[in-house]
């Protein structure tokens, strides 16, 4: 791999998309075992880069400078409620620009890099309300209320960091040497409001600005005193943590961490990331090795340190508890996952060692020291609430708010699009060019640019969903060879300039929306879509539907049958139960 050079793979490009699909998908998946997407050393420099200097220095000094504090002497500001407050609402703000989670080329955004702001801002893209019951939300598309609420969040966030912290009753009689505050508690209150608003219109901004887990703290912030709002804040990490660690314990996570070691520039051995497999090259399901990575390096660490470092009294195991979610974090940002969550991670570090080391359980900052139980169990309760309904009902709820991040266990999705059919994505309100277009304009041949976007798709392949999704096109379409198959999480980045991993965001909602404009024929494009599996059964349901028509056929299959197969299907698709068909009800088809 190259500094500026992708790592691309030895073949010919236009003799190897003349193969079987499933051909190319076993050789694509064999290849990413050992060499991940391939990316150039430089694309991660350029991450690096952004992380170093326009994230982490940027945010110091935005935050130490509006405090009187030093942004170089840490040891003056580490542990200052007001500098944590400040990171929190600088990332928020970056995360509602979209320059920081779900940006730049390993999230299929090539040129130009940043999806979220260039739309967000812009009237007539797509919008997706998260629930229709909602009044004053109907309509798919950004009206100039969208775009002036949109903007108004971002000047309150701002409005919010700007000016020196305040001296509030209850810090004083916490940390009576405190000299540099807090946030002002009321100009909290704007980015608490226009958040929720902006979020009832939009789900895309929301989780772009990853409300699910910001808000609760922008609300203790701007409600709670200072005692309170330190446990409430741990109770929140905690939660987040536990939650995406209990999400693991299915069959799909195993399936995750193999990919995600194959594809970090930080592992130059082969032979390790082959070592997460079982027996590369004829069987690539997870290894023992795979195993404890995922569920000793991953589960385990998720739900036991934060229970300690909730709990713990002892200065010593708090302190090596810290550490052990620190390097977790770290380790994570190592793997660049392609939804990059990078600046997520770094801000969950920082938030272990400001919260568990600067205020410990044992200095007045345990669960019990909250001013009354009452409050400590509404805490927990609105913490959990939606955790708990999205696990139980997975359709209701995002993967995020279920607080499921990179358990495997995904809403996702594949597109496939009869010759020539796709480039009527570029007549979508607020869409850039399709990627292999956009690859096209930075000097790609088109057929390398083909071959780097199917990449994408063996990485689908890689784990549970993609297996089910792909059996399913196999079933529907005699001419899968000849199609254009697209996995839907890096398409929906060109369509609504963000997504990180949930398949809600190009459910039918956005399909409908895309289809009035782009005007696919029946029968041009078919997509399959599966719901995430909720925790009490043991299958998954899909969708299949043609834009031109609606839902086609619904089914589910077994879960088990999916992370049991290998990705290229050699014993064929998997079994799939079909509960309702339009053409054993219309009696037509597609």
């Amino acid at each position: 791999m190259g500094f500026t050079k992708p790592n691309f793979p030895p073949i010919d490009p236009e003799e190897f998309l003349r193969r079987p699909l499933m051909d190319r998908m076993k050789y694509l998946a064999l290849w990413w075992v050992e060499n991940g997407f391939g990316t150039p050393r430089v694309i991660h420099t350029i991450y690096v880069f952004k992380l170093l200097f326009f994230f982490i220095l940027g945010g110091v000094v935005v935050a130490t400078a509006t405090s009187h504090l030093v942004f170089w002497d840490v040891a003056s500001w580490w542990n200052q409620p007001v500098v944590y407050q400040k990171v929190i609402l600088w990332t928020v703000f970056l995360e509602a620009l979209n320059v920081a989670g779900s940006w730049g080329p390993l999230v299929g955004k090539f040129k130009p890099m940043t999806g979220g702001v260039r739309f967000w801002a812009k009237l007539g893209t797509i919008r997706q309300r998260p629930w229709k019951w909602v009044p004053f939300t109907a309509g798919d598309r950004r009206t100039v209320l969208d775009v002036v609420l949109y903007v108004l969040l971002l000047a309150s966030l701002v409005v919010a960091v700007a000016p020196p912290g305040v001296i509030t009753p209850s810090l004083a009689a916490a940390l009576p040497d405190n000299t540099t505050g807090l946030v002002d508690p009321v100009l909290l209150i704007a980015p608490v409001v226009l958040l929720v608003l902006v979020g009832l219109r939009d789900k895309t901004i929301f989780l772009g600005a990853r409300g699910e887990q910001y808000l609760p703290a922008l609300f203790f912030f701007a409600a709670l005193p200072f005692v309170d709002m330190i446990i409430a804040l741990k109770l929140l990490i905690v939660v987040v943590w536990i939650g995406a660690g209990f999400s693991k314990f299915g069959k799909h996570f195993a399936n995750v961490v193999p990919p995600m070691v194959s594809n970090s520039p930080f592992m130059p051995f082969k032979w390790l990331k082959r070592a997460h497999y079982r027996d590369y090259p004829t069987d690539i399901r997870p290894s023992r090795v795979g195993d404890l990575m995922a569920h000793v390096g991953g589960t385990t660490v998720e739900i036991i340190l934060p229970l300690v470092l909730l709990f713990s009294t002892n200065r010593v195991i708090t302190l090596l508890a810290v550490a052990g979610m620190v390097i977790f974090h770290l380790f994570i940002v190592s793997t660049f996952p392609l939804a990059v969550p990078l600046e997520w991670n770094i801000v969950f570090a920082y938030a272990t060692i400001f919260l568990f080391a600067g205020f410990p359980a044992g200095a007045g900052y345990g669960v019990t020291d909250m001013s009354s139980p009452w409050l400590t169990a509404a805490v927990v309760i609105g913490l959990v609430f939606f955790p708990i309904l999205g696990n139980l009902r997975p359709d209701l709820v995002s993967f995020l708010p279920s607080m499921r991040q990179y358990a495997g266990n995904w809403a996702s999705a594949v597109w496939a699009f009869a010759p020539g059919a796709e480039r009527k994505l570029n007549s979508v309100v607020g869409s850039v060019p399709i990627q292999v277009d956009q690859l096209a304009a930075m000097g790609y041949d088109p057929a390398v640019a083909e071959v780097t976007m199917q990449q994408t798709l063996a990485w689908r392949t890689m784990h549970s969903q993609g297996r089910g999704l792909l059996s399913l096109l196999i079933k529907h379409l005699p001419d899968v060879d000849q199609r254009t198959v697209r996995e839907a999480e890096f398409l929906c980045n060109s369509l609504i300039g963000f997504n990180f991993g949930d398949g809600h965001l190009h459910n039918e909602d956005m399909i409908n929306a895309v289809q009035a404009q782009a005007r696919f024929e029946p029968g041009e494009v078919l997509i399959v879509w599966v719901e995430s599996q909720s925790v009490h059964h043991d299958y998954q349901e899909y969708k299949v539907i043609d834009p031109a028509l609606g839902v086609i056929e619904r089914g589910t299959w077994k879960v088990a049958d999916a992370v049991d197969e290998q990705p290229w299907l050699p014993n064929g698709p998997i079994p799939t139960n079909v509960t309702w068909s339009r053409r054993a009800e219309h009696g037509a088809g597609i």
